[in-house]
């Protein structure tokens, strides 16, 4: 299975073609200058000295590779000589300060320079995989590859040092990336070595370390063949899941692959919220165990829902299954989606599943902050989101001899050797999918969402298959109405609850509309949904009836002693609260 890139897939339209254009007109801006105001884009210089502000952080290469890194992907598509201009300048001052052995840092090089290679924990490696990420796509759109070949000399300088010497103070790095980097650094150049360093950092985790440290939450607790369940901190288990999965396919490791399935599983089956949100705890920003998946105190980190995006994507090329599809479909319209505002400007780091009122939160519980901000002091997710969407593109199709396979669903138009594939949807609003195709005779194969219970045809693997011939259109109808969904009864957090999704995505109860201590509303099983369109949201807003108790002064009293009142009842799409005020939310909501 062959994986079809953003660059043969233009967004046209709709729901996506509407964040697209809100990442590169607003939010790309706001990233940067907020990165310019703390002083991340000025470290490139690498001239800070002690007592000056803004002291350089050990993961500030990270957060600023990420933004070219999307450059890339959005001037694609989208030319943009101030952006092109930021990232060439940015490039200027990596070739200026990078080390002749190839070395580049800007806080080790300015801050700790006799500390380099050191300690596992200080992201060196981290933030070296994201500055190769940023050069391979840099080349791959521009076709200028003086920042490619500078980030091949600091990766032939990484191996020398972690597998040639051996002189580093650590055998795998901390924070995984240098992993999934050094893959695409073999697809781009086909240099053997880098894939064969990849093999090295899977291979040497779990055993033989030279630091083991919190071994759990860096999945250094087993060897990589070995870890069946996730485990640790979310964002670096999903980026080792994705090199795993990514040497898997292209050597044909199966005892890595069935590492991978065995993980995929145990994130899906127990640990995943409704939302694709992963990473319950706060506490490590980890997973913590089989179904403690808390509602109030959710971590679900905005990078570990698209990491988990990530890793479906790799899956889905091991093995062509709708699950990976539609794990895919729920992190880009729930899980990852809420870490963005509206207007683009601001964002959230955690994405909890429910708010209680304000004066019920206990002191010392850590809670989950209600605003988005527009930087943080670890401002990972911001540039993680622009590329991901920017990149979006990436999760349309796969090809393989038998045909095309189409995983989501954006109206878009996919160019391939010698045929042209139109999608006109305005999904999620609706269901109905159109695909025009020109060129030769072959099969089209599209996922049958699992959420869809209604569809017409047959399918086999979550895919429905159509015979396309030289000329010809297919018509696809996911019938799409609001469901009430029920969680297992091992997670007793939401017993008698239920969570209100439409299609794909998931629905949410806010205080603004619908009053103080939303908890205590019960929704009407009999009384069905009214769907009113909002274009802010981009799907529709749904209304019901239902009920809540018309008294709550007393702390306990008989049941029904108090009379139940009637309700209007307004739910928004999840990715959309604290958009409008602060206040309550909730997800899981009674139905009577």
């Amino acid at each position: 299975m062959k994986k079809v890139t953003y660059a043969s897939c233009h967004i046209t339209g709709g729901f996506w073609a509407n964040m697209q254009k809100l990442i590169r007109e607003t939010s790309m801006h706001a990233v940067y200058n907020r990165f310019d105001e703390t002083g991340r884009i000025g470290a490139f210089r690498c001239d800070w000295k002690e007592g000056m502000d803004n002291k350089p952080h050990y993961y500030w290469d990270s957060d600023v590779a990420k933004w070219m890194e999307s450059v890339a992907y959005i001037i694609r598509k989208y030319p943009n000589q101030e952006l092109e201009e930021a990232v060439e300048t940015l490039i200027d001052q990596i070739e200026k300060n990078q080390g002749a052995d190839g070395y580049f840092n800007i806080y080790f090089t300015v801050v700790m320079p006799e500390k380099r290679f050191s300690n596992r924990d200080w992201h060196e490696l981290y933030c070296a995989g994201h500055l190769i990420e940023a050069a391979v796509a840099w080349y791959e759109t521009t076709g200028r590859d003086r920042f490619l070949h500078m980030m091949c000399r600091y990766a032939d300088y990484i191996e020398k040092v972690f597998i040639i010497d051996g002189s580093a103070g650590y055998v795998t790095p901390g924070h995984e990336e240098i992993e999934l980097a050094l893959v695409k650094l073999y697809d781009v150049t086909g240099e053997k070595r880098y894939i064969k360093m990849v093999q090295f950092f899977l291979d040497h985790r779990g055993y033989n370390e030279k630091n083991e440290g919190d071994s759990i939450n860096i999945q250094a607790h087993k060897p990589v063949r070995e870890q069946y369940t996730a485990e640790g901190h979310a964002v670096r288990a999903m980026y080792l899941a994705c090199a795993m999965a990514d040497v898997a396919l292209r050597m044909g490791d199966k005892n890595l692959k069935f590492a991978c399935e065995k993980m995929f599983e145990n994130i899906i089956n127990q640990r995943m919220y409704i939302t694709g949100g992963i990473g319950s705890s706060a506490v490590g920003e980890a997973f913590t165990v089989d179904y403690d998946l808390p509602n109030i105190t959710a971590y679900t980190e905005t990078c570990a829902a698209i990491g988990l995006a990530l890793f479906a994507q790799r899956m889905m090329l091991l093995d062509m299954n709708g699950v990976y599809g539609d794990v895919i479909e729920k992190v880009l319209y729930n899980g990852f989606l809420s870490g963005i505002s509206l207007d683009g400007k601001a964002f959230f780091y955690e994405n909890p599943l429910e708010i209680p009122p304000a004066e019920q939160k206990a002191p010392g519980v850590r809670y989950p902050i209600t605003k988005r901000l527009e930087v943080f002091r670890c401002s990972c997710c911001p540039p993680n989101i622009t590329r991901f969407v920017s990149s979006v593109g990436d999760f349309l199709y796969t090809v393989d001899e038998k045909g095309i396979y189409c995983h989501q669903f954006m109206e878009s138009v996919y160019e391939g050797e010698d045929f042209t594939l139109m999608m006109k949807t305005d999904y999620p609003h609706s269901g109905k999918v159109r695909f025009d195709y020109r060129g030769q005779p072959t099969t089209l194969f599209v996922r049958v969402p699992g959420w869809c219970d209604g569809f017409q045809g047959e399918i086999k693997n979550g895919y429905a298959s159509f015979a396309l011939q030289g000329d010809d259109r297919v018509d696809v109808e996911f019938p799409i109405k609001p469901v009430c969904m029920e969680a297992s009864p091992a997670l007793g957090v939401d017993c008698g609850r239920y969570a209100v999704m439409r299609g794909p995505v998931v629905y949410c109860l806010e205080e603004c509309d619908n009053g103080k201590y939303v908890r205590d509303i019960a929704l009407y099983e009999s009384a069905g949904f009214t769907e009113i369109d909002e274009k802010d949201f981009y799907v529709p807003v749904l209304k019901t009836k239902g009920c809540r108790r018309a008294n709550r002064a007393a702390l306990y009293v008989p049941k029904d002693h108090y009379p139940y009142e009637e309700v209007d009842i307004t739910l928004i799409p999840y990715h959309a609260f604290a958009n409008r005020t602060e206040g309550e939310m909730l997800v899981w909501v009674q139905v009577k």
